[in-house]
């Protein structure tokens, strides 16, 4: 697989537990983790000699070779190579991200911090990938369906298609969530509706159980990913002119598992062994 897993970290614990979801993510599609620091020098002028900036810089390459040592701990047969490149962090993200299978990102304790800072590095990464992004939760992997967020958008029935793969690669069940505005009538009705007929793009989940939440959409997937072992949803919805819509804004500060944003941007789409092109997203 030429499109690598790339995880960025910091030398956080949030970033290790990215490194052991993006070593376990790398595995199991068969293909390379790249473990990437970003380094940034702030003196001005170009960096040069001197023992402050030799420092730092041994510093952050011992941040790499931890976290490439942690890969390697925590699931054998993990093919890992650590990477410093010089630049601020999103710049260096979002231009890996370009060439990347999946992004993993470390979620820096944000379910502690009152709000969602909109100038962070995790908050414009996931907003602004051209790939995937994961969010790490926690350091054990969760158990539970893989839970995909179904919203009636194009970003939707994207994360449909990114859900559907996941539960396939893992040998997992998909869940299939939908909120309304209550229970009951016509809006449940038009739910089970719009459910019905994405799933009928996907024949695989012909099967797959829906949940049909009510309420405040960003808080009722928040509440059902307390269950999930991974919950997956469109960076934004059809209508919202942010970069990063407000239900994802809540899952990815609030959210209680691994979450992944899927975008309208995708790598290109691997061959089938008959050497026919296989559609990721339309």
């Amino acid at each position: 697989m030429r499109n690598p897993v790339v995880v960025g970290v910091t030398g956080t614990s949030a970033g290790l537990s990215a490194v052991r979801l993006a070593a376990r993510e790398a595995v199991s599609r068969g293909g390379q983790l790249r473990v990437v620091h970003a380094f940034t020098w702030p003196s001005p002028g170009p960096p040069g000699a001197g023992l402050d900036y030799d420092q730092a810089r041994r510093a952050a390459s011992q941040v790499v070779e931890e976290a490439v040592a942690t890969a390697q701990r925590s699931t054998p047969g993990v093919r890992a190579v650590g990477q410093l490149v010089d630049g601020p962090a999103d710049r260096v993200l979002l231009r890996l991200s370009h060439s990347a299978a999946l992004l993993v990102l470390g979620d820096d304790d944000l379910a502690t911090t009152p709000w969602l800072p909109p100038a962070s590095v995790l908050v414009q990464t996931v907003a602004r990938s051209w790939c995937p992004v994961a969010v790490a939760r926690g350091p054990r992997p969760p158990r539970g369906p893989v839970l995909v967020a179904l919203d009636g958008s194009r970003y939707g029935l994207l994360a449909l298609r990114h859900a559907a793969a996941e539960g396939r690669r893992r040998r997992i069940p998909v869940e299939v969530a939908h909120v309304v505005a209550e229970y009951g009538g016509r809006y449940e009705e038009q739910g089970r509706r719009l459910v019905n007929e994405a799933l009928e793009t996907i024949p695989e989940l012909n099967k797959a159980r829906v949940r049909l939440l009510a309420g405040s959409p960003g808080r009722a997937l928040v509440q059902a990913s307390r269950r999930a072992r991974v919950i997956v949803l469109g960076a934004r919805g059809e209508h919202e002119s942010g970069p990063l819509g407000s239900v994802a804004r809540e899952v990815l500060h609030r959210g209680a598992c691994p979450a992944v944003f899927v975008h309208g941007r995708t790598a290109p789409a691997p061959r089938s062994p008959a050497g026919t092109t296989k559609a990721l997203a339309r």
